[in-house]
């Protein structure tokens, strides 16, 4: 079942391509669980990031001091800006929690996760581009996908994102404080555990 965000230290993994904002999501997750007292961690994987080249980011978020230094090799949540390559993101069937990703399709289309993984969706590259982020080419998408990572996960609050946003993004915060207001109340996700066994329970109603 997906690990809640509530409590304890909390390890994200983020895949996107260079241009998209990976890196800036991160950070912007980071500053956001700042605000709201948190402690954090938030790094990319090293090396050269070039446009279009598929880069990797690694977030923790926790009430106390987080000692760790390694990457994320167990994440509890992943987060995936670019479609292409969720089918190239490997996830540990053991262990699993929130795969939030960036496509048209709806939840029950990555059906090919690991059972222990749960999946979201957003058309972040539709947002991005009815807001003016980016280019047609290369919509910048990090802003959207924050938001409902956000939202699905409960990792930090509308509010906290909103200004983490501003703060954080150099180049057109409030376009992207709007595109992610929009994404926070448009990501679909699939129902939860608790929900499945509710609809069981009751005959589906």
């Amino acid at each position: 079942m997906p690990r809640s965000t509530l409590g304890g230290e909390v390890e994200v993994r983020l895949h996107g391509r260079g241009g998209q904002g990976t890196v800036v999501a991160s950070l912007v997750l980071a500053r956001a669980a700042m605000i709201e007292g948190k402690s954090v961690q938030a790094f990319p994987e090293f090396g050269v990031e070039r446009r279009g080249a598929p880069v990797t980011a690694f977030l923790r978020v926790g009430p106390e001091k987080i000692r760790v230094r390694s990457k994320v090799y167990r994440p509890d949540h992943v987060l995936v800006l670019d479609r292409q390559l969720i089918p190239l993101v490997e996830l540990p069937a053991d262990h699993g929690g929130w795969f939030v990703a960036n496509t048209p399709s709806e939840p029950a289309g990555l059906s090919s996760l690991p059972a222990s993984w749960r999946p979201a969706t957003i058309d972040a590259t539709r947002l991005a581009r009815a807001h003016g982020l980016g280019s047609g080419a290369l919509p910048v998408v990090n802003c959207p996908m924050a938001a409902a990572f956000a939202r699905i996960t409960g990792i930090v609050g509308l509010d906290a994102l909103l200004q983490a946003i501003r703060e954080t993004v150099p180049q057109k915060p409030d376009a992207n404080a709007a595109a992610a207001q929009e994404a926070w109340g448009t990501v679909a996700a699939a129902p939860t555990w608790e929900q499945d066994a509710l609809q069981r329970a009751f005959g589906g109603s």
